[in-house]
């Protein structure tokens, strides 16, 4: 059962104070930080994506043909095409990752919940869940903590938690990074790509700063990034995982380039 709100407006109020303290702050190493090219560890960086409401099987089965072909991480995908994606990806080392309550976190936590327990049942190895971001914007930090310590016990295993930053002061942002590395979260991730906006990173590394204090939980950079010098401005940021619908894109224009130089 999460704490109540006089349990976490104290703790969250302190963080906020903590991580806005003119104190210098170090990225820790990453060993995607001196990443030159996007080589075979770029790849284990990349959850390749493919969230479009009108995606169809055909262009699922190609999401995941690239993300064997290049060794990404992961094929990122909605629930329903869960299942196709988990049988297409057997075997070949790519990971099965499928969004929850996604795009807008609005949904009851139950739901959210079976949602997930759903989505590990038919084949998905990783969740992203977006939090609820009405109840963080109005202080209501226990059902914020209450709504991701949900799912990520229905899916026990990897949970990155989406604050959707486009909507958030920076306070906002620190306090639902603390949130979601108390209640378990694997990864806090930057936007769901939906809402305008994308990664930033200021953004990549405020969120790093918050949570340093659980060196296993990580950042997701997401949204609006499509090249491998984006790739790098977040990586060096202290991002530690990239989601991108153009993973494919940037192996080839580099390696394309490369080939004509």
């Amino acid at each position: 059962m999460s704490p109540s709100n006089e349990h976490w407006t104290p703790l969250v109020t302190a963080k906020i104070a903590e991580v806005l303290a003119d104190v210098p702050f170090s990225v820790p190493p990453s060993e995607f930080s001196s990443i030159t090219s996007p080589d075979s560890k770029f790849a284990l960086a990349i959850d390749h994506t493919l969230l479009k409401p009108d995606a169809t099987p055909a262009q699922i089965d190609e999401l995941c043909d690239q993300a064997i072909r290049y060794k990404f991480k992961s094929c990122c995908v909605n629930g329903t095409n869960v299942t196709q994606v988990s049988r297409r990806l057997q075997g070949s080392g790519s990971l099965t990752c499928a969004v929850i309550g996604f795009p807008l976190g609005a949904g009851a936590t139950a739901a959210k919940a079976f949602e997930a327990k759903d989505a590990v049942q038919n084949g998905a190895q990783e969740i992203d869940m977006v939090l609820n971001i009405g109840a963080l914007k109005n202080g209501n930090y226990a059902l914020v903590h209450a709504d991701i310590l949900a799912v990520v016990e229905a899916a026990g295993t990897t949970v990155k938690v989406i604050l959707e930053t486009v909507f958030l002061s920076d306070e906002e942002k620190i306090a639902a990074s603390f949130l979601a590395a108390e209640a378990g979260a694997t990864f806090v991730k930057t936007c769901t790509g939906f809402s305008g906006g994308g990664a930033t990173a200021a953004d990549v590394l405020l969120m790093r700063k918050s949570v340093a204090y659980k060196p296993a939980v990580k950042v997701k950079a997401s949204a609006g990034i499509r090249s491998f010098e984006k790739c790098l401005e977040m990586f060096k940021s202290g991002a530690e995982r990239i989601g991108t619908s153009s993973g494919a894109a940037i192996v080839e224009s580099v390696q394309v380039a490369a080939e004509s130089y």
